[in-house]
């Protein structure tokens, strides 16, 4: 998530822990305790482009590191507060605070490698988008409002919102696999894998992404009541041997693309317009569109040793905006049904 919806769901929940006279220092605490995760993105290379790839979201946001990362924040902010709070008074805010990262980072697409060291797996439920103001602004309003007032009851309404809003986010995940399942029956597809994912900052519209015979397919799905599904476009999914014969499998090249297909979960397809540019087809700023925000482009000419490019599209196409809401206003979207239980 974004990192005022981290940091305020932090605060919100140290709140809870808080007696009135100390409600403002546990709110801090469990703010920065919220947003402490994200200081991997530190974690950087010059010479390699994907590092950063795979430490965000990893040790730092793993549930075994929560007490530590905990203590490490507890020790940083220390100083500050001890004029107010007794050392476990900071762990306690803390450590709320930093729990309640990964676990909402693990409600988005992204992934989240809640499990390791035991495991790599990016962990992503497809619950509620990276940014989603209907979520962050009444959690953030309680919050505040708790902290003015010095009464730790009020930040509970917006925990509550945060939970019905994540419970109603799953079950319109649910809905849209449905109708993504019926929609490429409808078609005459069989598909290998298939997911959905909410669409920016709302969860009406949602992105269909499947795989069947050799192609990825990518539509809008619109889970309304009826619903409907906004026709999108289909893309050769990537091959290694097939799309880029010439790379060498031991090249450090062909390394970061199996780096790179760990981080996408596989969903990479070569740009038609550059067979050495290989991108992810998750993320795009429509979600039936295949227009993709980053990938990776390999040099037929590099060296062995030479890494691939990172690559990410730094600008928006104009319009972009308009046809999002024309999508949740579901025009150029047509129906769609369910099929009828047993049927």
């Amino acid at each position: 998530m974004d990192p005022l919806t981290q940091g305020t769901l932090g605060a919100a929940l140290s709140q809870t822990a808080a007696t009135p006279a100390r409600i403002r220092s546990y709110a801090l605490v469990g703010a920065l305790a919220g947003l402490a995760p994200d200081l991997d993105i530190l974690i950087r290379s010059g010479t390699d482009p994907l590092l950063y790839l795979e430490y965000h979201r990893q040790f730092t946001h793993s549930l075994v590191f929560i007490p530590v990362g905990a203590f490490l924040v507890a020790l940083a902010v220390w100083p500050l507060a001890k004029r107010s709070l007794q050392f476990r008074q900071v762990y306690l805010a803390a450590l709320l605070g930093y729990a309640t990262h990964g676990l909402l980072d693990a409600c988005t697409s992204y992934g989240t490698q809640l499990f390791w060291p035991f495991s790599d797996a990016r962990i992503a439920w497809n619950w509620i988008s990276i940014i989603d103001p209907l979520f962050s602004v009444p959690l953030f309003a309680f919050a505040v409002l708790a902290a003015i007032r010095r009464r730790p009851a009020l930040a509970m309404p917006g925990l509550g919102w945060a939970l019905c809003y994540l419970t109603f986010g799953a079950l319109q995940q649910h809905r849209a696999q449905e109708m993504a399942e019926s929609l490429a029956a409808e078609r005459g597809h069989v598909p290998i894998r298939l997911s959905v994912k909410p669409g920016f900052a709302n969860l009406l519209v949602w992105k269909s992404i499947y795989e069947a015979d050799g192609r990825i397919h990518v539509d809008g799905i619109r889970a309304a009541l009826p619903g409907s599904v906004c026709d999108g476009d289909s893309i050769r999914a990537f091959d290694s041997e097939r799309d880029l014969p010439w790379l060498h499998p031991d090249s450090q090249q062909s390394r970061d693309l199996a780096r790179f297909a760990w981080f996408s979960d596989g969903w990479l397809a070569p740009d038609p317009s550059d067979p050495n540019y290989v991108v992810d087809v998750r993320y795009a700023a429509l979600p039936n569109r295949i227009e993709a925000l980053w990938g990776l482009k390999v040099d037929e000419h590099a060296t062995v040793e030479a890494h691939a490019v990172w690559h990410v599209v730094s600008s928006r196409r104009s319009g972009d905006l308009a046809r999002l809401l024309d999508l949740l206003a579901g025009h150029g979207c047509r129906p769609l049904a369910l099929p009828h239980p047993g049927g």
